[in-house]
């Protein structure tokens, strides 16, 4: 085990956060901590404790109805933590930061190994000035909004989370649970974060770099509704040829039309679509199967499995037998 102590995490809530932003990262480290001990991972002490704390203490009445216990941010005076989490939420289009916890954060922020903020809890770390001159992510929906208001943070909405030294942020909803998970596993190791995203049962154990965004999900969104059923043909027949003339006859468009009208209404070239929808199966197939490599680039359209190590290497920076050996369930 690399902690030989109980780490303490410090989880800061108010009205109108997102339940699941405070409830995710929570569950995260009670089940580690059980899932180690059952398994005689670690000794028999908790891995974990973790604390609530909000302005007032007392019931909190969360943005999905549910009111949650706290305690008073006095209760920190005088305690040590390990980690603290910023979760997110708000109930208007606007950010309303609390001062007092933008005021504790500021005092206190110093005494942790690391900050972490969930969804738009990034704008209460923002304007405690724990963000100036880093790169961080937040919910891609309030994205513009944080990068407007803070113009010295680089905000990234890509990333499901980012880490710039000792600050950890991540993107909206589930994604604080992936970041819950990259913390356990850079405090206590890769076998004790995957067996609790089993627990969990986590689809996937998700790496931070990989987009918040689903490509074929994105694709078919009601903005983009032209192309919709072209997209989940795409989705499901990646070993076809999707030459842009083979896309363009699917749509009855000639291959000029639909490559220009493609990029107007898409942002990108029907081949980055095409690109990316492949990546992202074999990413999925590599973290959730035992299929050779030569099998896997086949079945997403790779061809050969030189093409899929190319694809890999440009794109995610590591090999396919790199990235199943991080991010692999089996």
């Amino acid at each position: 085990m690399k902690h030989g102590k109980t780490l303490r995490i410090v989880l800061l809530a108010y009205p109108g956060m997102n339940l699941i932003d405070l409830s995710g990262p929570l569950q995260t480290f009670v089940t580690a901590t059980r899932t180690a001990l059952s398994a005689g991972v670690s000794e028999p002490r908790p891995l974990y404790e973790v604390q609530v704390l909000s302005s007032q203490g007392g019931p909190l009445l969360t943005g999905a109805g549910l009111t949650v216990m706290t305690e008073p941010l006095e209760a920190f005076e005088g305690q040590s933590m390990d980690t603290l989490i910023v979760p997110g939420g708000s109930i208007g289009a606007t950010f309303e930061a609390d001062p007092a916890l933008v005021a504790w954060i500021g005092r206190h922020a110093g005494k942790a190994r690391r900050v972490c903020s969930v969804c738009t809890g990034a704008f209460l770390l923002a304007a405690a000035g724990l963000l100036k001159g880093r790169r961080v992510t937040t919910h891609w929906d309030w994205a513009l909004r944080l990068q407007q208001q803070y113009p010295d943070i680089e905000v990234d909405p890509e990333p499901i989370f980012i880490r710039e030294g000792d600050v950890w942020t991540s993107a909206g909803v589930t994604a604080g649970i992936d970041l819950s998970l990259a913390l356990v596993e850079e405090d206590y190791g890769h076998k004790v974060a995957i067996a609790t995203a089993r627990q969990l049962v986590m689809f996937i154990k998700r790496p931070g770099g990989q987009s918040q965004f689903s490509v074929p999900l994105v694709s078919q969104s009601s903005e983009n509704a032209r192309f919709a059923e072209l997209h989940a043909w795409i989705a499901s027949n990646l070993k076809n040829d999707l030459r842009v003339e083979n896309l363009a006859n699917r749509v009855n468009m000639s291959p000029r039309t639909f490559a220009r009208t493609y990029v107007a209404e898409q942002g990108r070239t029907p081949a980055k679509t095409v690109e990316a929808m492949r990546l992202e199966a074999a990413c999925r197939a590599l973290e959730e199967t035992d299929l050779p490599l030569k099998s896997i680039a086949t079945e997403t359209g790779h061809g050969e499995e030189q093409n899929l190590r190319r694809v890999f290497q440009r794109q995610l920076g590591v090999s396919p037998a790199q990235y199943r050996s991080r991010f692999s369930a089996h």
